[in-house]
């Protein structure tokens, strides 16, 4: 029988006073991305540092006594200390970064960055992918540069599964639990010395959440767990058992603990955030909790806390296909939010309808997107073509508004170079572009340094990773062949795997169909002869889970295991299991070539080829997500920066799409990146190679990076919300009362309005640059001009007969006739020529508007 203490206690190291500064270096993950602090750590003991999951907390608590006693009477381990921590200590206590030289005169700014899952390092294992790794990444930048944010998430006993392959190459999944008392993360205690807890309630009972907090840096992460004796049934503490695990009702759990839970532990904590940022909609049921709260507090309508709470949201979306968003059906929402709708003032469907495109349909789910975008001010998309795709996939809730102007903005995803840029590329950019590469990686004008670099030093640098990455590739191969009880020989193959001196391609992302990640094998004749040839050969490796759901993905993974194991691909292709951070970082920092295939538009933006470009590897992607923007967006001079597989085409047919990119890839690799690799010299220089190596980061880095996209996020969406609600929240609310008014005004008097166009008097042709006058005549019934805006809306016809890339001119009321005012404009109605059409439309005025669209009305003319 398992047996239950009567009480708990935590064993923490006994650490010579001499390096008890070890302790405050392992509860911050700035050593993550802190080479000399990892060299410390690993110092101490290499073998245990790799024994540990490079988790420095976990290392001290089981280090053997007499190393520390050892480490502490040694002067230069202890001066090695002395120059990590006082380094640790200026970047903590440093008064001078961009936030406080740029914008410290902003009164009391604070962001709160909700998402389900952050990926800061290996030891933290409590994400899934690509959406953790961003939101750690976003934490890391925003100390970097001095954000007052806080990141609010989860705490997850299993975190994400441990990948292995069968016989047959099919993935199993093997959950393993976090020790929490052994990782870089602290219960949160108040000034009584108790744990903080908060409570939500759940249907029928209480449910309990502890909070740890990590800190990043400056940066301090928040996370819930529910596994506490508080909750009597295992189902509560089952609520943050694992990341993206269960069923559906223990999504909806997750996701009201993650959004209600997360503001209720910023209260507790007495943190009083002006801005509320959620990544993905996983966290927009906190949206609703904010409203309540805000009606509670300052005695508002739902109306008039909606209207603060709005000012205050930020949605950033990362997903661009419809069945990729949380949906709860209508039943199981009644069963969670029965007892939270009277709170809020309002009734069930009105309730509903905030998470419906169609309001008057009582059968449809309520889906956390629609949440999310119905409730923020500013949302957008993470790349330039997901915004586009973003505008498309949710017109509906902006009917007769043009897909173009539909409010979901962009803001381009980045990656936190500190923590992916191996030490050898860090030391080269140190010499040759000094400490700004570090401090301002989005200023053009560093990179411009680049070019400085001798070839013979990047390229040597570069081979010495793709070397290390052999070399790990071999020992991870021999861990599992040996997992898998291979026969011997097979074992000691492994040593013929891979050629430190070949042309690398790597492959590593989610396993799913959309990614395409067997592209590359659908010839395989063809691909044998590329890879084997004795002159010019090339190597693939693959790493990547599945989700577990997902059989499909699974079986990609399964093809390319059985295309390895036949005799021609044997040394030449191999899989990685168990992808993780460790991984990622020799992948992306040893590889020549970054291979990417999603099939577009399904990649929102993706971030692992930004990794690699700043480690000097070469994209070959098709046109989606981040490569789109940047094979297309680069500098003046148009010099190379990668591959493009096809031109962003798209087919009906499936197949037919995958034989067309597959050959395109092909012949990018015989017609172009092959000879090129191998264009050597008499000095063994690959310089045309090289050239490319330099044009890539030169023209991509300054963009492709998280310190520009925080400055973004920061200038466009922060300061602003930030300003906005701190205007609104002004005087108990009055302005967000008053802004309630005026909406519910102009909505009740708003089905009066009437526009028509009246007949020009300029003749059927005109010559292009001439300006022209229109007029419209506008029908206000209860509103007044200073009510409403008229804009007249022009440009060219497409085949369909609609106005395309049109031009938007405000008109102004010249005269009142009867009943209508006319409105007029002289203007020059577009550029080129052709024929083109005019209409008008009305919109309603007001000077706090963000968007002309926040009222959610708009009339054209008839």
């Amino acid at each position: 029988m398992a047996i239950k203490p009567a009480h708990t206690l935590t064993i923490i190291p006994r650490l010579p006073p001499s390096l008890e500064r070890l302790r405050e270096l392992a509860y911050n993950l700035r050593w993550s991305w802190n080479h000399d602090a990892i060299a410390l750590f690993r110092r101490l003991d290499s073998d245990l540092w790799e024994k540990s999951g490079h988790n420095p907390v976990r290392m001290l608590g089981i280090i053997d006594q007499k190393r520390l006693e050892d480490a502490a009477a040694n002067e230069s381990f202890v001066a090695h200390l002395d120059r990590v921590y006082s380094d640790f200590e200026n970047y903590m206590k440093s008064t001078s970064s961009w936030f406080s030289k740029t914008h410290g005169d902003v009164q009391d700014p604070l962001v709160a960055y909700f998402s389900a899952e952050f990926g800061l390092t290996e030891c933290m294992s409590i994400f899934a992918g690509g959406l953790g790794i961003l939101s750690g990444d976003h934490l890391k930048s925003s100390s970097d540069l001095g954000v007052p944010l806080v990141g609010i998430g989860l705490l997850y006993q299993q975190g994400y599964f441990r990948q292995y392959l069968n016989a047959a190459g099919w993935q199993q999944e093997d959950n393993e639990d976090n020790d929490f008392h052994a990782m870089p993360a602290a219960l949160v205690r108040g000034h009584d010395g108790k744990k903080v807890v908060i409570e939500i309630n759940y249907p029928n009972n209480k449910v309990f959440a502890q909070v740890w907090r990590v800190a990043a840096g400056r940066v301090s992460l928040y996370l819930l767990d529910t596994n506490i004796p508080e909750n009597e049934r295992s189902e509560d503490r089952d609520i943050t058992d694992q990341l993206y695990g269960g069923d559906i009702r223990n999504r909806i759990r997750q996701e009201i603990l993650l959004g209600i839970g997360g503001c209720r532990t910023l209260e507790a904590l007495d943190l009083h955030p002006t801005v509320y940022h959620m990544n993905e909609g996983h966290s927009a049921f906190g949206t609703l909790e904010l409203v309540r709260s805000l009606m509670e507090k300052h005695s508002l309508s739902f109306a008039e806390a909606r209207e603060l709470a709005s000012t205050a949201l930020v949605f950033t979306t990362h997903t661009p296909v419809t069945a990729g968003h949380d949906y709860f059906p209508p039943e199981l929402m009644d069963q969670y939010f029965s007892e939270f709708i009277p709170k809020l003032g309002i009734d069930r469907k009105r309730f509903l309808a905030l998470g419906r495109r169609n309001p008057e349909d009582d059968r449809e789910s309520f889906c956390m997107t629609i949440l999310a975008l119905r409730m923020a001010n500013f949302s957008n998309g993470v790349s330039r073509l997901h915004g586009q795709i973003s505008r498309r996939l949710w017109r509906d809730l902006w009917p007769d508004v043009p897909e173009e102007e539909i409010p979901i903005t962009h803001i381009t995803n980045g990656v936190h170079f500190l923590s992916w840029i191996s030490q050898e590329m860090e030391q080269l950019y140190e010499r040759y572009l000094g400490p700004s590469w570090r401090e301002q990686p989005a200023e053009k004008s560093v990179w411009r340094r680049v070019e400085s670099i001798a070839a013979e030093e990047l390229w040597h640098t570069h081979e010495r990773r793709r070397e290390r990455l052999v070399a790990f590739a071999r020992r991870r191969l021999h861990e599992q062949m040996k997992r898998r009880n291979a026969s011997q020989a097979e074992i000691q193959s492994i040593e013929d795997a891979l050629d430190p001196d070949a042309l690398t391609i790597g492959f590593a992302r989610r396993f799913a169909t959309y990614k395409r990640g067997t592209l590359i094998l659908r010839n395989k004749e063809r691909l044998a002869r590329i890879l084997n040839d004795p002159k010019r050969p090339v190597q693939i490796i693959f790493a990547g889970k599945a989700h577990p759901q997902d059989d499909a993905g699974k079986d990609l993974i399964r093809q390319i295991i059985l295309l390895a194991r036949e005799p021609q691909f044997r040394h030449r292709m191999v899989f990685l299991e168990d992808y993780d951070v460790s991984v990622a970082r020799y992948l992306v920092q040893g590889v020549d070539i970054w291979l990417n295939t999603p099939l577009r538009p399904n990649e929102a933006s993706g971030t692992s080829g930004m990794k690699a470009l700043a480690n000097g590897a070469l994209n070959v992607s098709t046109l989606d997500g981040w490569w789109d923007e940047a094979y297309l967006s680069t500098d003046s001079d148009h010099r190379p920066v990668g591959w493009a597989i096809g031109r962003g085409e798209s087919y009906s047919d499936r197949d037919y799409q995958d034989q067309v990119e597959a050959d395109a890839l092909y012949d990018i690799l015989e017609r172009d990146i092959i000879p090129t690799f191998y264009d050597r010299r008499a000095d063994s220089l690959p310089r045309r190679w090289v050239a490319l190596m330099m044009s890539s980061i030169h023209s991509l880095c300054p963009q492709f990076n998280t310190n520009r996209m925080i400055r973004e996020y920061t200038e466009k969406f922060y300061l602003p919300a930030h300003l906005d609600h701190q205007s609104l929240i002004a005087n108990g609310a009055a302005l967000a009362k008053e802004h309630a008014a005026t909406k519910r005004r102009i909505r009740t008097a708003w089905p009066s309005i009437q526009v028509e166009m009246l007949e020009s008097k300029f003749a059927a042709e005109i010559p292009a640059e001439e300006s022209v006058s229109f007029s419209a005549r506008v029908r206000t019934g209860a509103l007044t001009p200073e009510d409403i805006r008229v804009e007249l809306y022009t440009g060219p016809l497409n085949s369909d007969g609609e106005i395309t890339r049109p031009t938007i001119a405000e008109m102004q009321p010249v005269r009142r006739e009867n009943d209508a005012y006319i409105y007029e404009v002289t203007t020059v109605p577009c550029c080129g020529s052709g024929l083109h059409g005019y209409t008008a439309r009305v919109l309603p005025r007001h000077p706090d508007l963000k968007h002309p669209f926040a009222f959610g009305v708009i009339t054209w003319a008839i």
